[in-house]
Formats: C-alpha cells, structure tokens, sequence
C-alpha cells in the first residue's frame, strides 16, 4: 500500500498551483483546493493521504481547518505553512497534533520531506486499520485460516470443497503451520458438526498407553485396567477423528489402524465384540509420509489409504501477504486477553515481519504478537542473525527472494506478468526460483 495524495489548501491560486506543481514533479498526487471548505467537502476520514494548508486564509483559517480535520480523523497528518506565524503559534499548534509546522519561505525541497514523512505515518495508520477491520471480519478458525494470498484462497475453497465428502483426509504441514485448525474446520463444515471431533496426538502419548486410548479395554483386559474404557476411535464414531502426528504412530498400531480403516469396525482390547463405525479420520504430518513409506519409516499400505484426499498448509514464509493480517488478529486477540490497548504496528514491525522466516509458522507469529502487545518485544533488535545480520550478498540474496514473492503474488504468479514487473530475462527468471527455492504454483489463482 503507497500513498501519494496530497491536499494543497490555499487561496493563493499562484501559489497554489506552484506548490501543486512541485509536488507533481516529486512523483506526488496533488489536490488543489482554494478554501477550507473545499477541503472538508473533499477530504473524509478514510481520506489516502495529507492535508497540507496555508494559515492565512479568507474565511477559515487553517488552525481552524485542521481543527475541523481532527475531529473527523485525529490520526489524519495535516502540515501547516505560515508567513506569519511565530514560535508561540508554531509549539501551540504541534500540541494540539498538527504533524508539521513550515514557516515562508521554504525550500521545495522542505515541504516535499515533510509529505513524505507525512504519507508514511498515514500509510501505516490507514494499514493498521484495514489489518484491523479484515481480522475482526474474518477471524474463524481462530484466524489461522485468515489470509487473503492465492494460497489460502485456494486450501479455503479445497476444504470446503471436500469438508462433506466422505473421504479421509491426510493433512500435511511444518510445525505450527495449523493442521488441527484444518480438521477443525473439516469437521464443522460437515454434516458430522454436531458429532464429536475427537483429537488425539500420536507423539505425545507412550506407546503402552496409545493402544489403550485409541481402541478402548474392557475390565480386566490387562493389569490396572479395572473398569470399561471407550477408545477415541469409537467415541469418535458419528464424527470425526483426527490423528495429529500420525507419522509417530508404534508400527504395530499402524497395522490395526489400516484394518480400522478399511473395515470401519473396532474391537476394544479384552473383548472379541466387533463394533461398527461410521467417523472420517483425518490424520496430520509435518514429514512427507510418501517419502517416509519409502524408505521403511511408515507403513506403505497405511499411507496410501490415508492419502485418499492430501491437504497441504503452506507455510509463513510461502504466503507472507498474509502476515500482517494475521498478526493484526492475534495482536488483537492478545491485547484483549491482557486488557490492554492494542499497540499500533510500527514501520520497524512491518519490516521484520515480511523479512522473518518464521520457522515455527502461525504459532511462533502468535507467540511475537502476544509479547509485542506487553510491550516485551524489542522490534529493532527482533531479526534473527541470519535475517537481520550476515554479508551484502547474503542480505542481497534474502531481499532479492522477498522481491520476487513480492511480484509474483501481485501478478498472481503469471510468469509475463512477473517478468515485465521484474525486468529480467525468462531464463534468469527460472534460475532464481530455484535458487531461493520459490514455488511459483504457490502463488496462481485459480477463479
């Protein structure tokens, strides 16, 4: 988002048209406008961009104007030009929050510096409040499946796609990316909502416990088992079961799970009763199963009837359109919960969260927000060593990479469209895609 309006209020038409022409010329969008009252017919709360005034007016003045302006939109930037002005007029009006004070005569040069500050400062403000309004729109799923990227338009439109069909679903992430998100939203959009979504992370628990929690036990089936415990596989029956980190599932789990699959029945340890099932299983890795299978690490059989339907979750740094709105979300989400007033996100934030990498995805995104809201987070100091540190050609390397994510998002991963945005050759074009490891896929959109 860049902003380059600029409303010029004076009732000097030469002078008007002078400073309207400088503006132009410094690559700005000049409104001129010839009272006051032209400028509040104009200019309303949502206003992109900065007023600039004269003082010296017929009819109202400018401290008055800009008066009128604050109380439309106190975060509005609004410089003041006088002749006539001293330095009592100049320090009384910077209290009351004009932006910036430019005494006659001055330098083009001057006024053109002060917009652009000007600008920055609106940028940001109206930025804040956009981030702010889509994450209250849109925060389902407790945002993680915010996002505006191609991406997440495309995993939204998938699992809403495939949230009815009957069909197990194996879903595929890095760590913090937001698989129980997904089968969560899975499951409500189903008709099994009003049935039990029943999770189970199979890296958490001992393999001596798993096969309990998963198949239940009848009384006596095993020392300490004294009463009847219903599995999470049945008491998931209606419903959905979902299977987080399946890929740390005991082998000799695998091979009753691919029988529970296939025959959709159970039989509780200690007991010979077979017991009929009606759930869908989703079932969540960070490592690629496929790969795993391969080399003897997983059950091939079990893996290929997991992967009837694979999702996969991209990463942060795939989508990293979405970040700012994502942290929008959670910053509010932690200002709420601390009772506190949300900060507002600096130019310093801004840059550090396009520039991370974050490893630890959505989670780790989280985590920042709810330090930057107890104010906990030095910004500045933020980036890692390997983002915020390093050669010129490493640093050129990482900024080379963000632009072309950049560009490619913009164009919606049209190559033509990347290349005339770009400026470089075809060939060149592909080389640096797989240099830095950039799917292009990631960024088409598909109507």
């Amino acid at each position: 988002m860049s902003l380059t309006r600029v409303a010029f209020v004076d009732d000097d038409a030469a002078l008007r048209d002078a400073n309207a022409q400088t503006l132009e010329l410094a690559g700005l969008d000049p409104l001129p406008l010839a009272s006051a009252a032209e400028a509040l017919a104009r200019v309303d709360a949502d206003f992109e961009g900065v007023v600039v005034s004269d003082v010296r007016m017929a009819g109202m003045d400018g401290l008055a104007l800009f008066r009128r302006l604050r109380e439309l939109d106190a975060d509005l930037p609004v410089i003041l030009i006088t002749g006539h002005g001293d330095i009592p007029m100049a320090v009384s009006a910077m209290r009351e929050g004009v932006y910036d004070f430019i005494p006659k005569p001055y330098a083009p040069e001057a006024l053109v510096a002060s917009v652009h500050r000007a600008l920055e400062k609106r940028r940001l403000v109206l930025e804040n409040r956009r981030l702010r309004a889509a994450a209250t729109a849109g925060a389902e799923d407790d945002g993680l499946l915010l996002g505006e990227t191609p991406a997440m338009q495309r995993l939204r439109r998938t699992l809403r796609h495939i949230a009815d069909a009957d069909v197990d679903v194996l879903v595929v992430g890095e760590t913090g990316s937001g698989k129980e998100v997904v089968s969560s939203a899975l499951h409500r959009w189903s008709r099994r909502a009003s049935h039990p979504l029943v999770a189970l992370n199979c890296g958490a628990l001992p393999e001596t416990v798993i096969e309990s929690e998963l198949f239940g036990h009848e009384a006596g089936a095993f020392t300490g088992a004294q009463k009847k415990r219903v599995g999470r596989i049945e008491h998931a029956s209606g419903g959905t079961l979902f299977l987080d980190e399946i890929e740390s599932m005991p082998p000799s789990l695998q091979v009753k799970l691919l029988r529970v699959l296939e025959t959709r029945e159970v039989a509780p340890l200690g007991t010979n009763e077979v017991r009929p099932l009606d759930l869908r299983v989703v079932a969540a890795s960070k490592i690629d199963l496929g790969e795993a299978a391969a080399r003897g690490a997983f059950r091939e059989d079990l893996f290929y009837r997991l992967n009837v339907v694979t999702v996969r979750i991209p990463p942060l740094r795939e989508r990293r359109g979405d970040i700012p709105l994502l942290f929008a979300h959670f910053l509010q989400r932690a200002a709420t919960r601390f009772r506190r007033p949300a900060p507002q996100m600096t130019a310093a934030v801004e840059r550090h969260l396009l520039s991370h990498d974050w490893p630890g995805n959505v989670r780790e995104l989280s985590h920042f927000a709810e330090r930057f809201a107890l104010g906990l987070e030095a910004v500045e100091d933020a980036a890692p060593p390997e983002n915020g540190a390093g050669t010129l050609p490493e640093r050129m390397e990482r900024f080379e990479a963000m632009l072309i994510r950049e560009a490619l998002e913009n164009n919606g991963g049209d190559v033509r469209a990347t290349l005339a945005a770009l400026g470089i050759p075809r060939k060149t074009f592909y080389d640096k895609l797989a240099r830095h490891g950039i799917d292009r896929a990631q960024f088409v959109r598909q109507e």
